[in-house]
């Protein structure tokens, strides 16, 4: 049976391996939560509405928030421990990962008001050039009608 050990630098190293541990699990849940380029970049669809709403799906962030979230709530205290003293590597990760998350989530914005936009903008010109489609007949017909009853008097 092993001894455990109650020493305060032992018990403080194996806290600071805990801290570094999990921010780095967090870290690389958040990574992973983003979505790759490839998915981004490629897109399927027989429309401007279909490419809109798979851009907006593929830009989903989906849990990576709540990972960098708790990887800086762990970070920040382990910093306050001075757990990071020697190396500042999960601090600038963590800052690329909010940089890139910022600029996901804001072409997801864009996406979804492009996604909600197209659609009104297309019945819209529908709707306007039916308009004019219909003054135009309307415009034709008038002149046959006028036509016809010039022929009418002259007869």
């Amino acid at each position: 049976m092993s001894q455990a050990t109650f020493d305060e630098d032992d018990l403080f190293d194996e806290a600071a391996d805990d801290i570094r541990a999990d921010v780095d699990e967090h870290l690389d849940a958040a990574e992973g939560a983003l979505p790759d380029g490839e998915t981004i970049w490629t897109v399927e669809a027989e429309n401007t509405l279909g490419v809109l709403n798979s851009l907006r799906s593929a830009l989903d962030t989906g849990d990576a928030a709540g990972h960098l979230r708790d990887a800086k709530k762990s970070y920040m205290m382990g910093e306050r421990a001075d757990v990071f003293a020697d190396d500042d590597e999960f601090g600038a990760r963590i800052a690329a990962l909010e940089e890139v998350m910022g600029d996901v989530e804001a072409a997801h914005e864009h996406a979804s008001e492009l996604a909600s936009t197209v659609p009104e903008l297309r019945g819209a010109l529908d709707d306007l050039h039916a308009a004019g489609e219909s003054e135009e007949n309307d415009e034709a017909g008038a002149s046959a009608d006028a036509a016809d009853g010039s022929e009418e008097a002259a007869e």
